[in-house]
């Protein structure tokens, strides 16, 4: 059974990981909670995502602990430090904004946020664009590279970085040209369903709290509130 959490409860989580950012609120109550938020893709069954960010998150957290006591021993070691320091203390901003973009659909977005009481303009086209432009741009970064692999252009998982003017060429500049088109396309798609016009909307999507959007989110909130506590 795959774990269905309310959109209102990601957006607070995805509130809560920019105040441990904001706050600077050590190490240890950040990996307890990015630990919980890591916990939800397993429990969403999104396992493939849920190891890749957990490899990337530790792995960054070892080099903390392991690397930046050493930071003073040479140039490498302190801009090793400093690039995964400044990494790993913004991971918990992308590790709950992925989650919530990969589990929560269009209808749960505008349905929570009419529940919200958010005015009628801000719940419009804008939210449904966002939502859908970044898995539309990932597509097309999947058609660009099997296309040059067709043609023999920058093969392999690290051709890319082998051979970064390939990559500004056949890569980034189709993809920031397409990428207005797109936005354009989605704004046009979402006015042509009626988001925009005025009055009262009805949603075939329904949304339900339940104790686990408040126990979770309570439960990812306590090392940030123990942290708080201490430093009293």
């Amino acid at each position: 059974m795959t774990f269905r959490m309310d959109p209102r409860a990601k957006l607070y989580l995805l509130l809560l990981a920019n105040l441990l950012l904001l706050f600077h609120v050590g190490t240890a109550a950040e990996a307890a909670t990015t630990a919980l938020c890591l916990l939800l893709f397993f429990l969403s069954s999104k396992i493939g995502m849920g190891l890749r960010l957990s490899a990337l998150y530790f792995g960054l957290l070892a080099v903390d602990i392991f690397v930046v006591p050493r930071a003073g021993e040479g140039v490498l070691l302190n801009l090793l430090s400093l690039v995964s320091v400044g990494v790993r203390m913004m991971l918990p901003c992308i590790i709950t904004g992925a989650y919530a973009f990969s589990t929560t659909t269009i209808g749960e977005l505008t349905a929570a946020l009419r529940r919200m009481l958010v005015s009628q303009d801000n719940t419009n086209s804008d939210p449904m664009v966002v939502v859908r432009f970044f898995p539309t741009v990932g597509e097309d970064y999947r058609q660009i590279r099997a296309a040059m692999a067709l043609r023999g252009i920058a093969e392999g998982r690290g051709a890319l970085l082998l051979h970064p003017m390939q990559s500004l060429e056949y890569v980034l500049m189709p993809l920031l040209m397409n990428s207005n088109n797109v936005a354009q396309d989605l704004s046009a798609a979402a006015l042509t369903k009626g988001i925009g016009l005025p009055g009262r909307h009805t949603c075939m999507t329904e949304l339900r709290l339940t104790v686990w959007d408040f126990l979770y989110p309570a439960l990812c909130t306590l090392p940030l509130v123990w942290k708080a506590v201490t430093l009293l």
